[in-house]
């Protein structure tokens, strides 16, 4: 059971702030309304998607205070306490995603070409992009096109064009590379990375419980974060760490745990 506990985890938080949408939003249900660039929490406590805010900003839209203070809570959650824990346990494109790299490794899909140029880096210069796109045509560019807004709205209200957000995602991610969205496209994943780079959950190493079968890095969905396997013991500070627990999922050496830092004993990689 050890080995799943926060693959359930997080099934069970997305399928479940799913549900609960989908029931705020069809029968009336006061406890999440809404989606997940904006939501109410018990029809009073606003919650809005920071990046879409910044966006609208941009694009010189008038922003309302509810959206901006539900943008400051979201922002002040994930920013002091999770990190970007958002792209491993709420957004629905990573159960694509999560298939798509299953199916690559039963079926032994290599990627499609060499793809040198699909570095991680990319992510950011989508999320520079998208914040100038957003000033020129006035409007938030990423959001208009995004493909976790688009499945959100599809699964909670009806599929429309979900669908087709959904297939080129897994398309991508089987094809072309191993978390070819989220881990190399997605500026939402890199504004995350951003907020979250000082939060206090963190994943923390031991050197000395570990044997260097190196099981963690193969499966960590962003493995360049874990530069300090096998050199020394300390804390993941990367902020594109997911939070994900696969890497402490597979470890049998229980050399990988989750910790709580405190602002004053951060230890350096």
């Amino acid at each position: 059971m050890r080995q799943y506990q926060f693959l359930i985890l997080r099934r069970l938080v997305q399928v479940g702030l799913l549900l609960l949408y989908f029931l705020g939003n069809y029968a009336g249900w006061k406890i999440l309304q809404g989606n997940l660039s904006g939501s109410l929490v018990f029809g009073v406590i606003p919650l809005s998607d920071p990046f879409a805010i910044l966006q609208l900003f941009f694009s010189g839209a008038i922003v309302g205070s509810n959206a901006l203070i539900g943008a400051l809570i979201v922002t002040l959650f994930y920013g002091l306490l999770v990190g970007r824990a958002y792209c491993s346990y709420v957004c629905p494109i990573n159960l694509i995603t999560d298939l798509a790299n299953y199916l690559r490794r039963i079926l032994k899909v290599g990627n499609l070409g060499s793809f040198v140029f699909l570095k991680r880096q990319i992510r950011y210069i989508v999320l520079a992009l998208s914040l100038i796109l957003s000033s020129i045509f006035g409007l938030a560019a990423f959001e208009a096109i995004s493909p976790i807004s688009m499945l959100h709205r599809g699964l909670v209200f009806g599929m429309g064009l979900g669908g087709f957000s959904l297939l080129i995602v897994f398309l991508l991610d089987l094809f072309v590379t191993k978390n070819a969205f989220c881990g190399h496209l997605c500026p939402l994943g890199a504004f995350y990375s951003f907020i979250g780079r000082f939060a206090l959950l963190r994943v923390k190493y031991d050197l000395e419980s570990c044997t260097h079968c190196m099981e963690c890095k193969h499966i960590c969905p962003e493995k360049q974060v874990l530069g300090l396997i096998g050199k020394n013991s300390g804390n993941v500070i990367s902020g594109e760490c997911t939070r994900c627990g696969r890497c402490i999922e597979v470890c049998g050496d229980n050399a990988l745990t989750f910790n709580l830092l405190s602002f004053a004993k951060k230890e350096k990689q």
